[in-house]
């Protein structure tokens, strides 16, 4: 079975080769693959995104580690989250916020059973002692009944689905800015219907309005902001071979207003 390992641990210690080496010493014939372990350090909402955007181009029953746990040690709770495609196994602090709201379907439950661990169990490096093996062990057949009681009451982020305020206006918002500077909105295709889009939309970020809705960048205006709908399936904000995060001065977060017919 394939296990991904996605972190904010970066490449130049040896978490990560503690996490690898953890889970093949327990199951030798694991396909490890990397998401990517440049998260910025605790950004819960970073990796929340990226994990958002990668985990459903892997093949169905793959093991999704994913630890950004700036709450290591203390008393939030390691889970395991089962969907009907997948599997997720990390920290409880709303890292799996936006792939549980878009699965639609999971059971959660609190990692407690120490026979799965790793011994001695660390209070700072969760990672290696307690998500690598459960992950091994998930991805050897373990049910997911046997790590522990089933919860229900998941640490949740900010709900990812904009607001329809009227029949003309949507509040969203900047849920990620990539390393080009593009900001990414939480404004899926489903949000906008084709009609919608056909009457036009104007999105205002920063007090900057932007109307120009195009299908890839060589189509933008040198110098003057831009939407397209990006890789992840969100409507994105652009300025060509340039950063439109710098240039308007936005931060994640920040308010988008759609004007539907603008």
């Amino acid at each position: 079975m394939f296990i991904t390992l996605l972190t904010d641990f970066g490449t130049a210690d040896y978490f990560v080769g503690a996490m690898r080496g953890v889970i093949l010493a327990r199951h030798p014939q694991a396909r490890i693959y990397d998401i990517t372990h440049e998260i910025p350090a605790h950004d819960v909402r970073a990796g929340a995104f990226t994990l958002l955007a990668a985990y459903g181009e892997f093949p169905e029953r793959t093991v999704h580690v994913a630890v950004v746990d700036p709450g290591v040690g203390s008393a939030r709770r390691p889970v395991l989250i089962a969907t009907p495609r997948y599997f997720f196994v990390g920290p409880d602090n709303g890292l799996f916020s936006y792939v549980c709201e878009r699965e639609g379907q999971w059971r959660a439950f609190h990692l407690t059973e120490a026979k799965f661990f790793r011994q001695p169990l660390s209070s700072t490096f969760h990672g290696r002692d307690i998500f690598a093996p459960v992950a091994a062990a998930v991805s050897s057949g373990t049910p997911p009944e046997e790590f522990g009681p089933e919860i229900h009451d998941l640490e949740t982020l900010e709900p990812l689905a904009p607001q329809r305020i009227s029949h003309h206006q949507l509040r969203a918002n900047v849920i990620h800015i990539d390393r080009f500077g593009n900001c990414i909105t939480n404004i899926a295709r489903e949000d906008l219907s084709a009609e919608e889009l056909a009457r036009g939309i104007t999105l205002t970020l920063a007090g900057q309005p932007i109307r120009h809705l195009v299908r890839f960048f060589a189509e933008g205006r040198t110098g003057e902001p831009f939407a397209y709908w990006g890789s992840a399936g969100f409507l994105e904000i652009a300025l060509k071979l340039d950063s439109a995060a710098h240039k308007l001065g936005v931060q994640r977060g920040q308010e988008v207003l759609v004007q539907i017919g603008a």
